[in-house]
């Protein structure tokens, strides 16, 4: 039985697994670098340990995260998002020294991070995927003949990509000849591999995952699907479950999908299948991820399920708490990443300190973060600080509140994408439940907003001004 688990990562990724291990009666153990001295899962966890003055290198050490979660007896490790969540190696390591990963098997990670077997294995599960090249290219020839083949618009892929890292279109020959060289050199630098392929562009298409959940003992459910077409250059900004653009037949179609691709690579823990879903209404396998992602707030609240409670229970061996039949869908809900940038100016990372934070509340608000009042967001680390997540019943409902919800939140200090999100909320074809991944590119006129505060946040600053002056 797990009773100790080390998390190897920061933010509020970390500050989630701690609640988790809470609620399970679980000691948590966090580390930290540094920067992170007096960050919020540091407080909160139950011991912490330094890991180093670098702000990233002790992150990624995967082999002295290992052994500190030894030395400090934990019989678990959670890696969370990003940093080695993907990294096979990790996945090895722990099961070498006895330490239960909570995510998938290594071979799985590793068969599913690299693009070209992933892709076999979707063929062979029987799920649609772009048409492409079945292998790593070779050389920028064999690129432009298969290209010719296809048609333009194409896209150059790092094969062990990901993050939206090492993706470069090309709309003709000319760009793919220009680009092929540039994202060989992005794929070696970001992932250590120099190996690429190349896919049809699906133009213009939605972006639709399928949350997964998988045991040791064969069974396999879907809890539905999120939306994460509101992205800006690859990278999300507000996730919807379930998708308000999908049909229950394409739902159904869609999470049969999902399931299939799971049982066919032996997926265990919790995980996430991507697709697109072209202008025809045709699903593409996009990619597999092998983690919890960051999103997962949404299906949680829609699903009732708690993801992260799952995934320890899966690690220690225990079948799936619920069937498939037994996963009910209820309402809308929506997930905001509060990022510490500037929209006005090209979405430039705004790091410092927060002078005050008002977090939302009322029916239907969940607050994800690692901030508070006096912390200083370093800028070593990516620019998320915080999610809002809001659930309603109905979508004309879920707008409204999620609208209320915005306007409540107070970050101050540092310029955020909260203002931003508030004229998305505005546009009409979001609030009818139609949009694409152009949907950021076809509407410059969001950032355009007013930068003036309202009479409120000027109270508010005024008071925290004096309460500061007076000692208190």
């Amino acid at each position: 039985m797990i009773k100790k688990i080390l998390i190897a990562n920061r933010g509020e990724i970390a500050v989630r697994i701690v609640r988790a291990c809470s609620e399970a009666g679980i000691t948590s153990v966090a580390i930290y670098a540094d920067p992170d001295r007096h960050a919020l899962h540091v407080s909160k966890a139950d011991e912490a340990y330094n890991i180093g003055p670098d702000p990233v290198a002790g992150y990624l050490n995967a082999h002295r995260i290992v052994n500190l979660a030894v030395a400090t007896g934990c019989d678990a490790l959670h890696p969370g998002y990003g940093f080695l969540s993907e990294n096979p190696e990790l996945a090895r390591i722990c099961k070498r020294r006895g330490i239960a990963f909570i995510g998938p098997d290594a071979d799985v990670i590793r068969k599913m991070g690299n693009k070209i077997e992933a892709r076999h294995s979707m063929l062979q599960a029987g799920v649609p995927v772009v048409p492409g090249s079945d292998s790593d290219l070779t050389s920028v020839e064999e690129a432009l003949e298969l290209a010719e083949q296809i048609g333009y618009p194409v896209m150059l892929k790092a094969t062990s990509g990901g993050g939206g890292r090492g993706i470069r279109r090309c709309n003709s020959r000319s760009e793919l000849l220009r680009n092929y060289d540039r994202v060989l050199s992005e794929a070696t630098k970001a992932f250590g591999c120099a190996d690429i392929f190349l896919e049809k562009c699906i133009d213009r298409p939605r972006h639709i995952e399928v949350q997964i959940l998988a045991d040791h003992h064969g069974n396999a459910v879907h809890l539905f699907e999120r939306d994460c077409s509101i992205q800006r250059r690859h990278q999300k900004l507000i996730e919807i479950a379930p998708s308000p653009q999908l049909s229950d037949a394409q739902r159904e179609e869609i999470g049969g999908y999902a399931v299939r691709a799971a049982q066919t690579v032996g997926y265990q823990n919790a995980g996430t299948v991507e697709f697109l879903l072209d202008s025809d209404n045709r699903f593409y396998f996009m990619e597999m991820n092998t983690r919890l992602q960051v999103e997962h707030t949404v299906t949680e609240s829609i699903t009732g399920i708690d993801i992260v409670g799952e995934q320890i229970r899966i690690a220690d061996g225990e079948p799936l708490s619920f069937t498939q039949a037994q996963v009910q869908r209820r309402g809308f809900a929506m997930e905001f990443r509060v990022n510490a940038e500037d929209p006005k100016n090209d979405f430039l990372p705004s790091f410092g300190r927060i002078t005050r934070y008002f977090a939302p509340g009322g029916p239907g608000v969940r607050t994800d973060a690692a901030i508070y009042s006096g912390y200083t967001i370093p800028p070593y680390y990516d620019s998320m600080c915080a999610k809002i997540s809001v659930w309603a019943l109905e979508w004309d409902e879920l707008l409204r509140r999620a609208s209320r919800v915005l306007n409540d939140m107070g970050v101050y200090g540092v310029k955020t994408t909260i203002p931003y999100y508030m004229e998305v909320l505005k546009v009409p074809e979001f609030r009818a439940g139609n949009f694409d991944t152009g949907f950021v590119e076809d509407h410059p006129e969001l950032v355009n907003y007013a930068t003036s505060p309202p009479i409120r946040e000027l109270t508010a600053v005024i008071a925290a001004s004096i309460a500061a002056q007076a000692g208190y």
